[in-house]
C-alpha cells in the first residue's frame, strides 16, 4: 500500500495569557504523540526533528530544533471548550469539544502574543497560516471530540483546529463550504513564529 493513500483581539489574548503550564502537559506525555508544537517554544519536551525517524514531518517540510509534544492524556487534561457549528461535510450542527487553542499553546510554554503566527499542519499536508490575534478573536479550539465521541484518525481527527463559524460575524454569512478554510482537521503540528 502506498504510504500516502492513508493521508489522501487583545482582551481574549489577555485572558488566555495565564501562566504557562508545561508541567501539566509534560507530566502526562507518556502515550503516542498526537500533537507537536515547534518553532518559538521556550522549552521543549522532545529533541530536534529526526528526518530519518520523523518521516511524515520531514516529507511535509517541518523543521524544529526542539518542540513540545502532547499525547491524548495531556490534551484531555486541559480545560474543555464546547462549540456547536454547522459542518460543511453534512450540513448539520455538531458539538465539538476540546481545549482552547490558546490553552494548548500556553501548556507548551508559548505566551499568547498577538504578533505571533501559527502554521498548522494537517496529516494530508494541508497547511494554514493564522495569527494568534485571529486565533483569539475566533476563539479557536483544538477539538478532540465530536458529539461526545473521540475523533479518530481517518475522519476529522484525532484533533481539529476549529471555530464556531455559525456565531462569528466573519464567517456566519458565508456559504458553508467557505467557512472553514482556516480550520485544518487532522492537525498534528503547529509551528509558532514571529508574524
Amino acid at each position: 500500500m502506498n504510504k500516502r493513500d492513508f493521508l489522501n483581539v487583545s482582551a481574549l489574548i489577555g485572558a488566555a495569557s495565564l501562566s504557562p503550564t508545561p508541567a501539566l502537559a509534560a507530566a502526562s506525555a507518556t502515550g503516542p504523540t498526537l500533537l507537536t508544537v515547534g518553532g518559538l517554544v521556550p522549552q521543549g519536551n522532545r529533541p530536534a526533528l529526526d528526518p530519518e525517524l520523523d518521516q511524515m514531518m520531514a516529507k511535509h517540510g517541518v523543521r524544529f530544533g526542539q518542540a513540545f509534544t502532547f499525547d491524548a492524556a495531556a490534551l484531555q487534561a486541559l480545560p474543555k471548550t464546547r462549540i456547536r457549528p454547522t459542518l460543511e461535510y453534512d450540513g448539520k450542527e455538531h458539538t465539538l469539544s476540546g481545549p482552547a487553542l490558546l490553552d494548548v499553546l500556553s501548556a507548551a510554554g508559548v505566551k499568547a502574543d498577538p504578533g505571533l503566527r501559527l502554521g498548522m499542519r494537517a496529516l494530508d499536508g494541508y497547511n494554514v497560516e493564522i495569527s494568534v490575534a485571529d486565533v483569539a478573536a475566533y476563539r479557536m479550539i483544538l477539538a478532540t471530540h465530536m458529539d461526545g465521541k473521540p475523533m479518530g484518525l481517518g475522519g476529522l481527527g484525532p484533533q481539529w483546529a476549529v471555530y464556531d463559524a455559525d456565531r462569528l460575524a466573519a464567517f456566519k454569512d458565508k456559504p458553508l463550504k467557505e467557512r472553514f478554510g482556516l480550520c485544518p482537521w487532522g492537525v498534528y503540528y503547529i509551528d509558532v513564529a514571529q508574524g
